[in-house]
């Protein structure tokens, strides 16, 4: 599934986002051009809050 980030702007917010995944235990692919971040279903709940950790705004 894939949580759009419109937010994510640089590489630096991929790192943040990226690391705050990893610490939740979410593997994850993120795409800066599309400002998406691609993740199994059963992980949206742990990746959302990842995301909204790292200071961004996810949405479905």
């Amino acid at each position: 599934m894939k949580i759009k980030v419109n937010d994510m702007s640089c590489k630096h917010c991929v790192a943040k986002i990226e690391k705050e995944l990893i610490m939740n235990g979410v593997q994850s692919k993120i795409s800066l051009e599309e400002k998406t971040v691609d993740i199994k279903d059963k992980d949206q709940d742990k990746a959302m809050g990842a995301i909204k950790a790292a200071g961004y705004t996810p949405t479905v």
